[in-house]
């Protein structure tokens, strides 16, 4: 009997019974339930972008969502010409961040908010350093919300690290 790459459970065991890798490698590796989850049309990765200015209007319909599992990452605005952003930690972290929630087998909602320049952010009194439901520090800063509240974070210095994401991602 074929046996799963990273532990000892035969493919016959129900998905319930099983752990979240199980499930992330059978949909990814094994043809008809990979082509199962295609056919189903399924999206697992919405994105919802927000600046400062419509951050408000764009968090309540996040909130509203019914996905599974919801996700803010804050990052430091892009530039037009470049399409990078000025801050090098969100070069770095968001596509590792967007990877480790597109492998997901789960719905995922990720709301993009920009913090503006490097003067807006700066200034001590930016929105979003001073509200009380975030409480920012840095940016990249990725936030799982739950409940109505933070469930968990990784701030600038380790929202880039892979097992960190995981662990986010897996955690309830």
């Amino acid at each position: 009997m074929a046996r799963r790459k990273h532990c000892a459970l035969p493919f016959n065991v129900r998905f319930a019974d099983c752990c979240k890798l199980c499930k992330k490698y059978i949909y990814a590796e094994v043809p008809q339930f990979r082509d199962r989850k295609q056919a189903k049309g399924r999206m697992p990765l919405e994105t919802l972008d927000a600046t400062l200015s419509d951050f408000e209007q764009v968090f309540t319909g996040f909130q509203s969502s019914k996905a599974p599992l919801k996700f803010l990452l804050f990052l430091a605005d892009k530039d037009p010409s470049t399409n990078r952003s000025w801050c090098p930690d969100c070069n770095v972290a968001e596509p590792v961040i967007l990877e480790k929630l597109k492998a997901s087998n789960d719905d995922v909602l990720l709301l993009r908010a920009y913090a503006g320049d490097r003067p807006t952010w700066r200034n001590p009194s930016h929105p979003w350093r001073i509200d009380p439901r975030f409480n920012l520090k840095g940016v990249p800063t990725f936030i799982r919300w739950g409940n109505g509240a933070i469930a968990g974070r990784l701030e600038d210095y380790e929202a880039h690290i892979s097992n960190k994401i995981e662990f986010l991602l897996a955690s309830n």
